[in-house]
């Protein structure tokens, strides 16, 4: 078995740069992307989707009664009821009462999501993707320390990875000269065979070889980089990026938590590891568990802190989602993938809408949500606007405090789910302050509705005013009062 010498060393400077800098509370300023947030969201349903749609292929009648998807509910994911999320989606599931009897409702594919699927197995099987699994599996086995995976790690990276549904059974075997499973059933690991100095090259450095730059091991290695708004540590951020660049596939961790060269490296780490995700994307606490695993979960920790340029994190679809912004533009993936290609189909699929035998295709989102989107008062477009703005200033208050240098407990976590609720009390507290009042005001006029300096009191209070009398009757009316009042006094002196 052939590895590298990993024994590095590197000069440790002898006061920080950017690491201080960062940790100023004005120091970085979270902005939020509506294209990557876009890019989480319309995949939102899609992986409980293929999960029951695979459960539902895997039995020989191709077909399922509800309960049975029911009682798998938490294993596949399923965000809200599972009668509910199945009709949601009539152009990927049919509902049917097998025989006509009244029994419980059983649900079986459509052919287009069939098709699809078809599709699908015809990727997992083509040479050349087992081939770009296979390299995928590889390098991140000769990131990992001791060069070894549990499976059960790689069971949770499965989605990212693009790994077929029984891969440990057909695809590693097939590369005995790459990785093998090793150890018993309960702590099954996956082990390098074999170093490949070919594949363990990161993606900048690629990047940079193939550009002609000159460069070598040990050099300076700029990050590609999209800042936001209100970036203010661009000094500090071009001396962090003129610091030498360590492989990810170097082992670093003799330097110093608290140091640039550190912070840089595990930047580089993360940055990789991304890069080996079919979406370049991934959850947050899938990244920090092979983080911790890594053993530097912490500076996983950090480095999300202090890189929002490199690592956008969203706050959609109910969790944290870690996303390389490099790899999209406008919301989209740049780098074409035959299985991404294969999941777009199915989020194509996932929005189209059958109506009176037609099919119309539609964007993310129902179009309910739309229809009440584009009728909602201004005011409640406002709160909105303001739930927005607060959901973006919890994740910049989550990441203001400072780190943990050696610790891997969860306390920034806390702090993100604490600001997280903070920011959800104190909308649904001002909400429901506004529809108190609301109903105040519709008390108080029906109270002054029968006195009528009340009620112009009111109005008053509130802007409004009757509408003015024609100028006739006005006169009119009172040139009748003057009469009466002039009877009135006539018939006193008598």
């Amino acid at each position: 078995m052939k590895f590298p010498n990993h024994a590095i060393r590197r000069r440790h400077r002898g006061c920080r740069t950017f690491m201080d800098a960062a940790s100023s509370s004005t120091a970085i300023n979270f902005v939020r992307d509506r294209g990557l947030d876009h890019a989480v969201e319309r995949e939102k349903n899609l992986r409980p989707l293929l999960n029951v749609k695979n459960l539902i292929k895997s039995e020989p009648s191709k077909s399922l009664p509800i309960s049975i998807i029911s009682q798998h509910k938490d294993s596949l994911k399923i965000p809200s009821r599972p009668i509910e999320f199945i009709r949601k989606y009539p152009s990927v599931f049919h509902e049917f009462l097998p025989g006509g009897i009244g029994i419980l409702p059983h649900i079986k594919l459509t052919q287009e999501v069939l098709d699809i699927d078809a599709d699908e197995n015809l990727v997992y099987e083509s040479v050349s993707y087992r081939q770009s699994v296979a390299d995928r599996l590889l390098k991140l086995l000769m990131i990992s320390r001791m060069n070894k995976i549990p499976i059960s790690i790689l069971d949770k990276l499965k989605w990212d990875l693009g790994l077929p549904q029984n891969y440990l059974k057909t695809l590693v075997p097939e590369f005995p000269d790459y990785f093998r499973v090793i150890g018993s059933d309960e702590s099954d690991q996956l082990e390098l065979v074999c170093w490949s100095d070919e594949l363990a090259v990161s993606v900048l450095e690629k990047k940079a070889m193939d550009g002609g730059s000159g460069y070598s091991k040990g050099m300076p290695l700029a990050f590609p980089v999209k800042f936001s708004k209100g970036f203010e540590v661009k000094k500090w951020w071009d001396d962090w990026q003129k610091l030498p660049y360590v492989s990810p596939y170097e082992d670093a961790l003799h330097l110093s938590p608290k140091t640039d060269e550190s912070d840089k490296w595990s930047a580089a780490v993360l940055h990789e590891i991304l890069n080996l995700f079919v979406s370049k994307k991934a959850e947050r606490d899938d990244v920090l568990c092979i983080g911790e695993y890594l053993g530097i979960r912490s500076r996983f920790k950090r480095v999300l802190l202090h890189h929002p340029h490199i690592f956008y994190l969203s706050s959609k679809v109910g969790t944290y989602t870690v996303v390389l912004k490099e790899a999209y533009k406008r919301g989209l993936l740049i780098e074409s993938n035959p299985l991404m290609n294969i999941r777009n189909q199915y989020l194509h699929l996932m929005h189209t809408v059958k109506e009176q035998g037609k099919d119309l295709s539609v964007s993310s989102g129902s179009s309910q949500e739309k229809k009440a989107a584009s009728n909602a008062p201004k005011k409640e477009a406002a709160a909105a606007d303001d739930d927005s703005e607060e959901e973006k200033n919890g994740v910049s208050n989550a990441f203001s405090g400072s780190e943990t240098e050696n610790d891997d407990s969860d306390d920034e976590e806390e702090r993100f789910k604490g600001s997280r609720r903070g920011t959800r009390e104190a909308v649904a507290g001002s909400r429901r302050r506004t529809t108190t009042r609301s109903k105040r005001r519709n008390v108080d006029l029906k109270a002054h509705s029968r006195d009528g300096v009340g009620e112009r009191a009111m109005e008053k209070k509130h802007g409004r005013t009757k509408p003015k009398v024609p100028l006739e009757a006005n006169a009119s009316s009172s040139a009748h009062r003057r009469s009466q009042q002039r009877s009135s006094n006539f018939h006193q002196k008598q």
